[in-house]
């Protein structure tokens, strides 16, 4: 489980497809501090450790992963969020994340503000049962608060300090983000349509 406040970000060094899969490797100012086989959110999505050298470490993502996440445009120089698994001896600061993308998204449009920024996302229709008004979502695995919500669209402001610690501030009108809902709205919703 992740909180969705980044600690980190990272850089793509190098993308090796294999199969249906990919492997990337990143560096970053955590890397040697991380382990084998320790869970790390990557733009909101849980991948596995699995080799650390140099300042480096190296994750896979497969087919199913890929078919679902922005992860197919990653690419050496991509910069992409990080964070640590949350400790449950810790606040929670965001909200609860599992780390499991439901849905990719696309940003339509990006508004300067006095002290923060404004991004309306578009997300396909059928997730709009899992979102509310000032409700939480994850974006790239960013804990943010929803507003102007509609069907198939909402709005979030971004805070400087969001803005410049994470991978915001290269977002660009048209880009694809990865969106994992409220996992309290997903288990309502469900018990809804099974009533």
């Amino acid at each position: 489980m992740f909180t969705g406040i980044i600690e980190n970000t990272g850089t793509i060094t190098k993308v090796i497809p294999g199969g249906g899969n990919k492997t990337f490797w990143v560096a970053s100012a955590i890397s040697n501090e991380l382990k084998v086989d320790q869970s790390l959110s990557h733009n909101g999505v849980c991948l596995t450790v699995e080799e650390i050298k140099d300042g480096l470490y190296r994750v896979t993502a497969i087919e199913e992963t890929l078919l679902k996440t922005n992860i197919n445009t990653w690419q050496a120089g991509s910069i992409i969020n990080l964070e640590r698994c949350m400790q449950l001896n810790g606040r929670l600061d965001g909200h609860l994340v599992q780390g499991h993308v439901d849905c990719t998204g696309q940003c339509l449009n990006i508004e300067e503000k006095e002290g923060s920024r404004q991004f309306i996302f578009q997300f396909p229709e059928e997730f709009a049962g899992y979102i509310i008004e000032k409700g939480s979502i994850t974006i790239n695995g960013i804990s943010l608060t929803l507003f102007n919500v509609g069907t198939n669209s909402f709005t979030v402001a971004i805070i400087p300090y969001t803005y410049n610690n994470t991978n915001m501030n290269g977002l660009k009108t048209g880009d694809t983000v990865n969106l994992e809902f409220d996992v309290i709205g997903k288990y309502v919703n469900r018990i809804q349509l099974l009533k």
